[in-house]
């Protein structure tokens, strides 16, 4: 049982910040950034917060696929940045869109989040007790961001991206992976604990991220590099060997907007074509989960996506995650 993507949605708040702007607040340039990331400019929110980016997504979504909203019967949501410990991103969503009854809950598998409900969502309708499934993937990654660290202020943008998908006999297959012990390579910790009774700091069992600042985003490059540019085609080849597929097959491959140079060596690991893989990095930056279906919903609105097409969605994110979706749209 296959899946069927009814409508896409994306918004991109209106601010944008430049790699020229940058240069003005930390020690870099245009095109030392662009030669490294492929980056161009980012957009930022600025006042939005993340649920309402996620909503403005979800409503172009939902207005796309020509579904009643009371026929949306569950809500995924994807985000590493949400407003509120509780409530889910995803039941502030329906709240702003009005929807009355719907399950509601958000994952967090980082910059794999929309792999990996894209998969959840097939599963779900499988069964047949949900028929129309919205999966709304909204980042407010500049939360996280310390601006005065060049090497990853610049990589990072805010944006949403949404889907309705309902059951289908179009062929899917997906494979997941993860590697949690390589979870300390990319994190960002909340604030500490505190309490009238506390007495001591807590110990992450490590002293690298002891010393990490809470509230902000810290990486090892080099080993998300590595980890990213080796899973991501296997990931690929696995989801197409459960489908019956082969590389040829492929008419659009939409990979997690993080680094040009991570996306190109991913594709040559693949022996693919970067004409046949779609890339706005230079526009929008890394979005996390919200990469994606923003791409999704580009592709579709340019013509690189129409129906029949066999398309192939791949990330790596924090965890350490990754995964790939393969499915005809």
């Amino acid at each position: 049982m296959g899946i069927k993507i009814l409508g896409a949605g994306k918004y991109l708040p209106p601010l944008i910040a430049t790699n020229d702007d940058f240069a003005k607040i930390v020690d870099t340039n245009d095109e030392w950034i662009s030669k490294r990331t492929g980056i161009k400019e980012r957009h930022m929110a600025n006042g939005e917060l993340n649920f309402q980016m996620g909503a403005k997504a979800a409503k172009e979504a939902i207005e796309k696929s020509c579904v009643p909203l009371d026929e949306i019967d569950m809500i995924i949501g994807t985000t590493v940045s949400q407003d509120t410990y509780t409530p889910s991103m995803s039941s502030l969503v329906g709240m702003a869109l009005g929807i009355e009854n719907a399950v509601c809950f958000d994952i967090n598998a980082a910059c794999s989040g929309f792999v990996y409900a894209l998969d959840m969502a097939n599963k779900y309708l499988s069964f047949g007790e949900y028929k129309n499934i919205l999966i709304v993937s909204s980042e407010l990654l500049t939360r996280l961001v310390d601006y005065t660290d060049r090497s990853s202020c610049i990589l990072f943008g805010d944006g949403a991206g949404a889907v309705v998908v309902t059951n289908s006999d179009n062929k899917f297959s997906a494979k997941l992976r993860g590697v949690p012990s390589g979870a300390y390579k990319l994190v960002a910790k909340v604030n500490e604990p505190s309490n009238a009774f506390k007495t001591q700091s807590c110990d992450w069992g490590n002293d690298e991220v002891n010393n990490f600042k809470d509230g902000y985003m810290y990486m090892d490059g080099h080993e998300i590099y590595k980890f990213a540019t080796s899973t991501m085609p296997q990931v690929v080849q696995e989801a197409l060997e459960k489908a019956n597929m082969n590389i040829d097959d492929i008419d659009l491959l939409i990979p997690h907007q993080a680094n040009i140079r991570i996306i190109q060596t991913a594709v040559k690991n693949l022996k693919f074509s970067m004409d046949k893989c779609y890339v706005c990095i230079d526009k929008t930056g890394n979005m996390s989960s919200a990469c994606i279906p923003i791409a999704i919903a580009m592709a579709i609105d340019e013509g690189r996506i129409n129906r029949g097409d066999i398309i192939c969605l791949t990330g790596f994110g924090a965890g350490l995650t990754s995964g790939a979706a393969v499915f005809e749209f």
